[in-house]
């Protein structure tokens, strides 16, 4: 998958935890991108079978977008967290996780939150 269809999925996902109903415009607003864009990616989410509408437009992760989004919203929360207690501003640490997110290995990913885990369950 690629870091253009990761990025809708974890929008679309992080839209539906703030406000429940998502449609292609809160996508689009949200990533301030045209609607004509959001409409074609949302199209090719939707013939991947990550993604479903209904009649009224609105849009629901199937339960391998709910996975793949998961996926990439924790990569980024962990890394953000990561940067953040390194020192890292808040909104370069974001936007940095934003990158990274897309392109860290699995293993590598998994040693970073296991690290940063031990790190932050020695402090308590």
């Amino acid at each position: 998958m690629g870091e253009s269809a990761e990025n809708y999925l974890e929008t679309i996902l992080i839209l539906s935890q703030r406000k429940g109903n998502v449609r292609a415009i809160d996508i689009a607003t949200e990533m301030d991108f045209s609607k004509p864009s959001v409409s074609v990616a949302l199209k090719h989410l939707r013939e991947q079978g990550l993604l479903t509408a209904d009649k009224d437009g609105c849009l629901a992760l199937t339960p391998e977008g709910r996975r793949a989004a998961e996926s990439v919203y924790e990569r980024h929360r962990v890394l953000s967290e990561c940067f953040i207690m390194l020192g890292v501003d808040e909104k370069t640490a974001q936007q940095d996780a934003c990158k990274i997110e897309h392109v860290v290995s699995k293993q590598t990913f998994d040693a970073i939150k296991k690290h940063f885990e031990s790190f932050r369950n020695a402090g308590r």
